[in-house]
């Protein structure tokens, strides 16, 4: 099915994906569900794999692969790990604003170090007391001669305690052309991550907190001119924010049913296999089609965003078929389970967990609905995919 936007290429990355996973991820998975904290080494050795830089083009280093080869390397890790997936995502998504909004000494400094796996960069915009509303956001940056002195709290940012690069949007003015973005290194004075906080799933992902206290960054660190941090923000947001979540809950729903029809195959009910009960083969059927067609809409966005088309509204329309339909396959899953769904020795509950995490970042649902209500009726704000999209020629580079 993934054919009509696939080739060998695509085929062969996935391959060496699901090999890695596989080796390298599955046995860690005990030891994060077990510390519930960022797993710093296995991050590194998945950035080391130069998986970072899909969407980095080879003049600065990385694999030129495109956004449908990004969607391939998330979904793949995200079958066996959603916390290793969230982490890759996380990643390539503070990549994006240096692709977009850097200047050629911030892409020649930074990109070849994201892609070679040295570096692990971060998008934090979020604030405790404005939550998706951005022009809400109260964290400032006060211009001091050749410096910003940088001050505020970032909430639910990716990687927050194992990255190194912090992309920061703060304000520096009034209003929506008061909104500037910095690259902040993690070693800066004046810089510090909070308590990483146990949550519901994800486990050996951070989200956490930062905390910038006179916190000084050199000019040279601002990304864009003084108000183009709304811009920074937004377009993080809707053209990687959105179809990264989506690969990521496209994973996790690949890993429900691989494991609910190996569990239908072990169990036997009245001498028979449980898929046999009609009931459990219709529900298997239904997840099957929900898969394949969140499969196609993530697919068919991404592949509007290599050919550098118009494509909101698809990756709208992705991300809430991809994390709708594994939130509601993981229930089904569960109802199939029974009892048996509730304790750790399956992998069931881990995924269902992992699945609800997709629903807020980058946008609920609700938001979805929203923006997509505006496509159909004519007043969406303008094309961020048409204006910033850059389309980047697949090479051999698996």
């Amino acid at each position: 099915m993934d054919g009509y936007f696939t080739n060998r290429l695509h085929h062969q990355l996935r391959a060496r994906v699901r090999d890695f996973a596989e080796r390298e991820v599955r046995p860690r998975i005990p030891a994060m569900e077990a510390s519930r904290t960022a797993h710093r080494e296995l991050s590194r050795l998945i950035a080391r794999q130069g998986w970072l830089g899909a969407t980095i083009s080879r003049d600065h280093g990385g694999m030129g692969a495109g956004h449908l080869a990004k969607t391939i390397i998330i979904e793949e890790l995200s079958r066996v790990s959603g916390a290793m997936g969230a982490m890759l995502q996380a990643s390539q998504l503070g990549a994006a604003k240096i692709v977009h909004f850097g200047n050629e000494e911030q892409k020649k400094t930074w990109l070849p170090l994201i892609s070679a796996g040295g570096c692990l960069p971060t998008i934090a915009v979020t604030e405790a007391e404005s939550g998706g509303h951005v022009l809400g956001m109260a964290a400032t940056a006060v211009r001091d001669g050749d410096e910003y002195v940088l001050n505020g709290r970032k909430v639910y940012v990716g990687n927050s305690h194992v990255g190194d690069l912090h992309g920061v949007v703060v304000r520096t003015g009034p209003g929506s052309r008061g909104l500037t973005a910095f690259l902040v290194e993690s070693d800066r004075p004046g810089f510090s991550t909070g308590k990483q906080l146990p949550a519901m799933g994800l486990h050996g992902f951070s989200f956490g907190e930062l905390f910038f206290r006179n916190c000084r960054v050199p000019a040279r660190n601002r990304l864009g001119e003084e108000g183009d941090g709304l811009a920074v923000a937004y377009s993080s947001s809707v053209l990687y924010g959105r179809a990264n979540l989506t690969a990521v809950s496209l994973g996790i729903h690949q890993a429900i049913l691989d494991e609910t029809t190996r569990f239908c195959a072990q169990r036997h009910r009245y001498g028979k296999p449980l898929h046999d009960l009609p009931s459990v083969k219709l529900t298997l059927g239904k997840l099957q089609s929900r898969l394949m067609t969140a499969r196609l809409s993530a697919y068919h966005a991404v592949h509007l965003l290599d050919q550098g088309l118009p494509c909101d509204a698809e990756l709208m329309n992705a991300k809430l078929i991809n994390v709708e339909s594994a939130i509601d396959s993981a229930r089904n899953a569960m109802e199939i389970h029974a009892a048996a769904g509730l304790f750790t020795d399956r992998p069931i509950e881990r995924y269902l967990r992992d699945a609800l995490h997709m629903f807020a970042p980058a946008g609920t649902s609700d938001v979805q609905l929203l923006r997509l209500a505006e496509v159909a009726l004519g007043t969406a704000k303008g094309q961020w995919s048409q204006r910033l999209s850059e389309t980047v020629r697949l090479e051999p580079a698996v």
